[in-house]
């Protein structure tokens, strides 16, 4: 069974990863994510998606390493599965959001990195720790942090393996909003309900003209 599951509360999707106790990413996972976008992407009534972890430590803590030991051909198919997932999500029509509501590591930063917005609760951590174990942030990580947050920064989390916490994250422009422990949902959906309120035609249009 995947790990990702979805509702729908009027116009917003609710995508939760949930394979405890790290929410952790395998390759199926993400074969799930990026056919759940797609067939999101074909349901004319969802204007926005909000995609959080399960339970209150973990967003999610990225590729599940242990899958990774010894098989290079593995590993080059799971490497290959988190680029074509995350840009499936940075390409939805509809507008995307992450709830950070913890841990965000690696591929579970990237998942966040491929969203339209960001809203992390005050006790989440952000890193892409992938060259401390002979890997690259492969799910577009590379792209798209230094695309929010700048060269510097992108190149002191990379580079240095440098773990940001959410005051840091706002201020460095890695999330728009930070709000209280347990907030994280509340606060997305609220602002996909903004989303909601415009033309989703026009919305789609401004989000590729952006892109």
């Amino acid at each position: 069974p995947s790990m990702i599951s979805h509702r729908i509360e009027g116009h917003t999707a609710v995508v939760t990863i949930d394979n405890p106790p790290a929410n952790t990413w395998t390759p199926e996972d993400l074969r799930a994510l990026e056919s759940l976008v797609g067939e999101l992407n074909a349901d004319r009534s969802v204007f926005a998606a909000v995609i959080t972890g399960a339970g209150e430590k973990f967003f999610s803590a990225g590729a599940d390493l242990k899958k990774f030991a010894g098989d290079k051909v593995y590993a080059r198919h799971f490497i290959a599965r988190f680029g074509s997932a995350f840009e499936a999500l940075m390409n939805a029509r509809f507008v995307t959001i992450a709830a950070i509501n913890g841990y965000a590591m690696g591929g579970g930063l990237e998942c966040c990195l491929a969203c339209d917005l960001r809203v992390a609760e005050a006790h989440a951590q952000m890193a892409l720790p992938e060259p401390a174990v002979g890997l690259l942030p492969a799910g577009c990580g590379t792209q798209n942090l230094p695309g929010l947050v700048g060269e510097g920064w992108a190149k002191r989390m990379i580079l240095t393996n440098e773990r940001v916490d959410a005051a840091t994250a706002l201020r460095i422009g890695l999330v728009e909003e930070v709000v209280e422990k347990g907030r994280g949902l509340a606060a997305a959906t609220a602002l996909a309900a903004r989303v909601a309120a415009l033309s989703p035609r026009a919305v789609e249009y401004c989000k590729g003209l952006i892109h």
